[in-house]
């Protein structure tokens, strides 16, 4: 996986942010990390320091002075990456939702097979989630079904946030003109990289939900996914 970064955004994720980091360069002995972490209370931040020590020029922090959200934490991951120059950039949460054993699948979706934006999509191939309550599950898929519907991407799994970009992607993307912060952050870069024609594919993974941590959803998030759908395909009509 040569010039790959898996960029993992962190906010008290000091039980998972250990095991991650190594179950991640447990798949290649090329690929990088970059964690954003946002002054973790719980010390996620030192934790990352400590284990640089065992990964020298291949695990990476950036520390934001507070919690600011997952878009912008992410867009400060693409810059630091871009400036990089890194060929293939992950997102990925720390909480072992996203199994590092895909990675490969990703990335040679796009290295190998020609995709711009591989997705690990949870819905690609029928429903593949595990240990989620059903009301959560049904919120999920119906949500992706409804920014398909509203957006016209063909994208079973348009929430998903375990996802490989090629640079040149985020490279064209105005990446200081995202709006969404939260839950809806994911469906506009996939959006953005649709209205731009680039070629995306969805990798079907099992999603398994945390077991250790908190979950950082929460209502707002939501309803910042189900209203801002309508005002990003309107305001996409408008320019060119």
């Amino acid at each position: 996986m040569v010039g790959a970064v898996v960029i993992i955004p962190t906010y008290n994720e000091i039980e998972n942010i250990e095991p991650i980091i190594r179950a991640v360069f447990s798949q290649s002995n090329e690929i990088h990390i970059l964690v954003v972490d946002d002054n973790s209370p719980d010390l996620t931040g030192k934790k990352v320091e400590d284990l640089q020590n065992d990964y020298p020029n291949r695990l990476f922090l950036e520390t934001r002075t507070k919690k600011s959200g997952l878009g912008t934490a992410y867009i400060h991951g693409f810059k630091w990456c871009i400036d990089k120059k890194y060929d293939y950039i992950f997102e990925m949460d720390a909480d072992f939702s996203h199994n590092p054993s895909d990675l490969p699948k990703l990335y040679k979706t796009c290295h190998n097979d020609g995709a711009d934006m591989s997705i690990g999509s949870r819905y690609v191939t029928g429903v593949n989630v595990v240990n989620w309550p059903m009301g959560r599950v049904l919120l999920s898929y119906v949500a992706s079904k409804y920014v398909r519907l509203i957006t016209g991407m063909k994208i079973h799994d348009t929430t998903a946030g375990f996802v490989c970009y090629k640079r040149i992607v985020l490279e064209t993307i105005n990446l200081d003109k995202i709006k969404f912060i939260g839950y809806a952050f994911q469906i506009e870069m996939k959006f953005k990289t649709y209205l731009k024609k680039f070629k995306i594919t969805e990798v079907p993974v099992i999603f398994t939900d945390r077991t250790r941590g908190e979950s950082k959803l929460s209502g707002g998030i939501i309803s910042e996914a189900i209203f801002g759908v309508i005002s990003m395909k309107i305001k996409s009509l408008f320019t060119k």
